[in-house]
């Protein structure tokens, strides 16, 4: 049964309204029993596909023994065990966890260590970046001006640097990192010295910004510019990480470890649950009682289900699932970017894939792509639209996914490439 929506708040953005009445797979339901493909995963969060037997299971045992103990009062077993489960997938110096509900509140953690160990204030972001709609992630968010919109002033003590996008300055890799190196050394000369720089957080893969993958180079070089100014390096994996592009976390694409991680979305299956992961000497720097939450590490229902979320990412082989099918996914959309001019650039990683419609003088086309859109959601296929421009369709479908399921997707989306 489907009811009105006058209720909700008029700020939330709907791609659909559709009210899904159960979820399975790659699939939503209605109260009509019409079936939609889901490949929005929730905005990067399903990745093991909605209600995965394995995760249904892990909370509902919990849900019978411990839905809540707060942290600071009680430590849920399940929280302990979710630190263990983490660490056993992350680098080695990362041995230290912080738990959370939210991606910007686990952004906003990640700044307050870095401020606390460090003792510098600064804080350096990426153009095209998004880190969530907190007062503070705001500050830290340039992909799009909505996400800050009438909301000035904002915290300071934040300052951009370009972000490696080749397509977008039109240069090769080797320019365009070349580049971007150059005006971050420029940036710690004219606008914050090294000595009140805390740190720099990237996406590894830029997300709202427009699926914009930080080539390892960037990253690697990026690194040492950190070690040598002594500026911790904070990779914000909430959309990346979990498999999402091929590797467990999408810097291990670069061969870098960061001082630390930022974890949410694919985490917990759906439950809300995030975190951040750093080394004991960073953590053994914040100070008790500066940071913490009500709920954060709280949840022993999204803890146990996060511990099934990522044995499940292990065992049943998604993260190989992820870099296969992605390789497949970017072979067939590449295929039509050669037949419909109006696919400027095919890029990704794993299955983590943006394409970017462009008209003939290379502009930033949105109309195409919102055409696009609608003719897929027409078909009842689900697919979100990202980048400053809007202009960048964003495939991203739970990592359990078939190649008959993305056949089948690729035959309605090139019928809307066909009619844009």
């Amino acid at each position: 049964m489907t009811t009105s929506t006058d209720l909700l708040s008029p700020v939330w953005t709907h791609l659909t309204t559709v009210q899904p009445e159960r979820a399975e797979g790659i699939y939503l339901y209605d109260a009509d029993g019409t079936r939609y493909t889901d490949f929005t995963s929730g905005i990067g969060v399903t990745n093991t596909g909605h209600c995965h037997p394995r995760v249904v299971k892990a909370v509902q045992d919990q849900a019978a023994k411990l839905i809540f103990g707060q942290i600071n009062c009680v430590i849920p077993p399940t929280a302990i065990e979710l630190a263990e489960k983490l660490n056993s997938v992350t680098p080695d110096s990362i041995d230290r966890f912080f738990f959370s509900n939210s991606g910007a509140e686990a952004v906003e953690a990640s700044v307050k260590l870095a401020r606390s160990a460090t003792g510098k204030r600064n804080i350096i972001v990426m153009q095209g970046s998004f880190h969530g709609r907190t007062h503070q992630t705001m500050a830290m968010t340039t992909s799009k001006y909505i996400y800050r919109h009438n909301y000035q002033p904002l915290p300071g003590a934040i300052f951009v640097t370009p972000a490696p996008y080749s397509y977008y300055y039109g240069w090769d890799e080797e320019e365009t990192i070349a580049f971007c190196l150059k005006q971050l050394d420029l940036l710690l000369h004219g606008q914050s010295a090294p000595d009140e720089t805390a740190a720099i957080i990237i996406e590894p893969v830029l997300g709202e910004g427009g699926y914009v993958p930080m080539p390892a180079g960037y990253l690697q070089e990026v690194r040492k510019v950190c070690d040598k100014h002594n500026i911790l390096l904070i990779l914000d994996e909430v959309q990346s990480g979990f498999g999402r592009t091929g590797k467990f976390f999408a810097f291990e694409h670069a061969d870098v470890t960061p001082d630390i991680i930022v974890m949410a979305k694919g985490l917990a299956s759906g439950l809300p649950i995030s975190g951040i992961a750093s080394t004991a000497a960073l953590m053994d720097k914040w100070r008790p009682g500066t940071h913490g939450g009500t709920y954060g590490g709280g949840s022993a229902i999204a803890a146990a289900g996060a511990i099934a979320s990522i044995d499940t990412i292990l065992e049943e082989g998604l993260v190989e699932n992820s870099a296969e099918l992605g390789a497949y996914l970017m072979g067939e959309l590449n295929t039509l970017k050669e037949k419909y001019p109006v696919i400027g650039d095919v890029r990704g990683q794993g299955l983590m894939v943006g394409i970017e419609f462009t008209d003939a003088e290379g502009k930033p086309d949105s109309a195409a792509a919102k055409a696009v859109l609608t003719h897929c959601l027409d078909n009842n296929l689900l697919l979100l639209i990202c980048g400053s421009y809007q202009n960048v369709m964003r495939w991203i479908p739970p990592l359990i996914v078939t190649k008959e399921q993305l056949d089948a997707a690729l035959v309605i989306f090139e019928a809307g490439l066909a009619k844009a």
